[in-house]
């Protein structure tokens, strides 16, 4: 079979040719993969191929070695391993050749695939003259720039693609020196320049001892500083993206070239192209974060910190806030109306954010002369820059210094809600948003926000929601802020009460407003709606929430109506009955934890009906809402929820084994607990099939694996539900729980995630126990004796594991009393064998309140099963 000829008809505009090449492929891919792969290997070095099958070659050769999906990718990986040495030698001869090639798709497309084969080969110690054979097309007498150009780009994509402890030393010395040389103006050609500073941007992560090195580490930068100067846009831009890199990699070593690393910023910002520009304040962004996460590392502890943060930031102060406000005046015309416009004034504005949080007060007097001088100028340019700069550093400096700032100016704010200029009023609306949500404070001594300005802070909120949709958007996040402040302060509360009608009214409208072209704007009007109801004061709003409650049915209802034409007219009416549900849920959380639980019992019919419509419309993100949405309808309704069950459990079914979206499952999951606390031993019926679903759930190796945790905190709600019930499950849970215990023992300590996920591991292995424990506690307790030494052994190595957060330290205290008040006097020996307990029980007594009592209450249980 010709494979060029199939390569050609593959992209035919003809269907019928398209799709009968499309099989041929498969069928060749299927049949003889070794002879499959090396086909397309040499089509694509082959010259005197056509430039369009070359080019579909080197793409399905990279796809037949790589994969998004981890399980794709260990099959692909496991295929090429698994390849005839000689097949696997000719194919990576192959593309070396076409590095060469005088086109230049084809060696673009060469470098990638060598380097996915890299990612393969390099780690099991294979390939290992890879690096040499690509240096030496640098070195060679007369190596043309295309060549060059090519294999910088190998070896960038190489680097990019392995973790750094897969090359040798020397091997990295010699990748940098040819990318450095790659990179020096004597290089002619600017994109042999160009490939060589963007293979330096991968390599430097490999470049740790090097950068330890001072002459290396000089050497290094001064290439770098003086790239930063090329007379090519391009260079220049990939240049500064190194300098950003080394900012977060090797900020211990900047110290000496922070001056020249300023001048060249400075000079970027002010005068260079916007692609440039951006870089450079990047640069400054991420000595920032750096400066925060050193602050907030060593917080209270003077030893390290004077010599691990140089301070960078607080050094420049001067020199570089009055550079970025500059650029904050350098607005793109309607910006506001473009979700991913990203320009030297949004930068600048970002950058400015992070120095407040690094800095802290000191900014503030830098800052507030360019606020004053340029906010009343006739130029929207100025005025939009002055609000934005007083937005951006509201988070950092303390309440003391921005209070009076605050409260002096939020009348002009609130004026300037009426400003002509549309960029204008979407930048105040976003500054009162960061008003309400940084400094709002309703229990502090001088409110932002008292009695006295409310009415007017309402007011103008409620006419700005009727504003251009990309305005009325900020203003909902704005009152999304402002009811948020009053979430802890219950009575306050009560002065958005005469409010409420008028503010639900107008983000209804907002939402509709937002139905069709601004989804954005809908969104944020339902979240505004979220939390207006959150913090409404029950009793006194209770007949204002039945009210809207009935509205948002009335609105889920219409959504079963929609014209679906398409799976954007499907994807809206999805998104749409996700909000709506969200809104749903919220209603019945607020009212059935109050008096007026009797709405929902009026209402959860009705309500109940509509969630299993919308779960006909089968689709995952409204299904993880409307499940959600029926937890807090089951939390509310208690033991009555027990006759919707037949009905629904086909989708809680559906849900608990949605292994691709592990979200829905694990909602699911969660919402079984929900039904177990709200029907109790009612849920008996239907447990067989819930349990078989769980346990098929924690043996998929598919599923993701932060839905196993919750999964075991699931059996403990199920044993406490359905009681001594439980037993016929005992012969299948145990051994699940005994083996993720036993699986804890060997993950990683030093990943983080790790780290995590092992204490939410931890936290769900307990909870099943204790609720195994509560609910088999009585005559059948013994049913626990052979579990018990397991148990005390798993909750030993916890106990002796520094890695443990504090939930997992009060689960596994409560585990510990729930053993001794369940097995009684049958524990005695079991507690004198195992001693850590009081150790462990003493070390609680110094912790939080929460841990203490829990630590008291089991200290009790033991005391009495010792005694007696």
């Amino acid at each position: 079979m010709d494979i060029t000829q199939i390569l050609l008809a593959a992209q035919s505009p003809d269907g019928n040719l398209r799709s009968a090449a499309e099989g041929n492929i498969k069928q060749f891919q299927e049949q003889n993969l070794p002879n499959f792969l090396l086909s397309l290997s040499v089509e694509l070095s082959n010259d005197e191929r056509p430039p369009e099958s070359r080019r579909l070659a080197g793409i399905i050769l990279k796809n037949s070695l790589d994969a998004k999906d981890s399980a794709k990718k260990e099959l692909l990986t496991q295929q090429w391993v698994s390849l005839d040495h000689s097949i696997k030698l000719q194919i990576k001869e192959s593309l070396l050749i076409t590095l060469g090639s005088s086109v230049g798709d084809a060696r673009q497309t060469s470098s990638q695939v060598i380097a996915k084969i890299a990612s393969i080969e390099i780690p099991r110690r294979e390939w290992q003259d890879l690096i040499a054979k690509l240096l030496s097309n640098m070195t060679q007498p007369g190596a043309s720039a295309p060549l060059k150009q090519a294999t910088l780009e190998a070896l960038g994509y190489v680097c990019e693609e392995i973790p750094p402890e897969h090359l040798e030393q020397d091997q990295v010395n010699a990748v940098l020196t040819a990318v450095v040389q790659g990179m020096n103006q004597t290089e002619l050609s600017s994109e042999v320049r160009l490939a060589a500073v963007k293979a330096l941007y991968n390599a430097l992560d490999f470049a740790e001892s090097n950068f330890a090195n001072e002459m290396e580490r000089t050497f290094i930068m001064k290439v770098i500083c003086d790239t930063a100067v090329s007379k090519e846009v391009e260079i220049r831009q990939a240049a500064f993206e190194c300098l950003v890199a080394i900012a977060s990699t090797y900020y211990v070593h900047l110290d000496p070239y922070m001056q020249t690393i300023f001048n060249l910023t400075a000079n970027a910002v002010k005068g260079d192209e916007e692609p440039v520009a951006l870089q450079a304040v990047e640069f400054w962004s991420t000595i920032c974060e750096e400066e925060i996460e050193l602050q907030e590392e060593y917080e209270g502890s003077d030893d390290a910190n004077s010599t691990v943060n140089y301070r960078f930031i607080e050094k420049a102060l001067p020199s570089l806030v009055p550079m970025l406000l500059e650029t904050l005046l350098k607005q793109e015309e309607d910006q506001e109306q473009d979700d991913n416009a990203w320009n030297i004034s949004m930068s600048g504005g970002t950058c400015l954010g992070l120095i407040a949080r690094t800095v802290g007060d000191a900014i503030v007097p830098l800052v507030m002369p360019f606020v004053e001088a340029n906010i009343t100028k006739p130029d929207w340019r100025c005025r939009e820059a002055a609000t934005f700069a007083f937005g951006s550093i509201l988070d950092g400096p303390s309440l003391e210094k921005l209070a009076p700032l605050v409260q002096a100016g939020l009348d002009f704010l609130l004026n300037t809600m009426n400003d002509p200029n549309s960029q204008v009023k979407d930048t105040t609306a976003w500054t009162l948003g960061r008003v309400f949500e940084l400094l709002h404070s309703p229990c502090s001594t001088n409110p932002i926000i008292s009695n006295a300005n409310l009415p007017r802070i309402m007011a103008v909120l409620l006419e700005s929601s009727k504003d251009v949709p990309n305005v009325a958007e900020k203003v909902c996040g704005a009152i999304y802020f402002l009811a948020q402040g009053y979430e802890d302060a219950e009575p306050a509360s009560s002065l958005l009460t005469p409010y409420l009608p008028n503010v639900i009214a107008a983000l209804l409208t907002a939402a509709d407003r937002g139905d069709m072209t601004h989804v954005r704007l809908r969104a944020s009007a339902y979240e505004a709606l979220n939390e207006i109801v959150r913090v409404s004061n029950i009793p006194e709003t209770s007949s204002i929430i039945g009210q809207l409650l009935q509205e948002i049915m009335r609105r889920l209802n219409l959504t079963f109506d929609h014209q679906i034409f398409s799976s954007g007219d499907k994807e809206k009416q999805s998104d749409l009955q996700a909000l709506l549900c969200g809104v749903l849920q919220v209603i019945i959380q607020k009212l059935s934890s109050s008096d007026a639980k009797s709405i929902i019992a009026q209402t959860a019919d009705q309500l109940m009906l509509l969630f299993l419509r919308v779960f006909a419309c089968h689709s995952a993100t409204v299904h993880e809402e409307a499940m959600l949405a029926i937890g807090a309808l089951a939390y509310a309704t208690g033991p009555d929820f027990v006759k919707y069950m037949p009905e629904f459990f086909k989708y809680l079914e559906a849900g608990l084994q949605n292994y691709e979206e592990y979200q829905v499952c694990s909602i699911s999951v969660g919402v079984v607990g929900d039904i177990c606390r709200a029907l109790e031993d009612k849920i008996l019926p239907f447990c067989d099939g819930i349990m078989t679903v769980l346990l098929k759930d924690l043996s998929n190796s598919q599923l993701n694996r932060s839905v196993k945790p919750p999964i075991f905190s699931c059996f403990g709600d199920i044993a406490l539900a359905i009681g001594e019930n439980f037993e016929k499950y005992l012969p299948y849970a145990m051994p699940m729980l005994q083996g993720a215990a036993e699986l804890l023992v060997v993950l990683d300590q030093n990943d983080e995630d790790m780290v995590d996920y092992g204490n939410q591991l931890r936290r769900g292995i307990f909870e099943a126990y204790s609720g195994i424990l509560q609910g088999i506690k009585g005559a059948k307790a013994q049913l626990m004796i052979p579990y018990a030494g397991h148990l005390l052994q798993f909750t030993e190595a916890v106990y002796k594991d520094r890695s443990r957060d504090e939930s997992v330290t009060k689960a596994a205290v409560a585990v510990l009393g729930d053993l001794a008040d369940t097995l009684g006097p049958i524990s005695k020996d079991l507690f004198k064998s195992h001693l850590f307990h009081v150790e462990f029980l003493r070390e609680c007594l110094d912790l939080d309140d929460e841990v203490r009592e829990t630590a008291s209450w089991t200290q009790g249980m033991i005391n009495q099963a010792i005694v007696s």
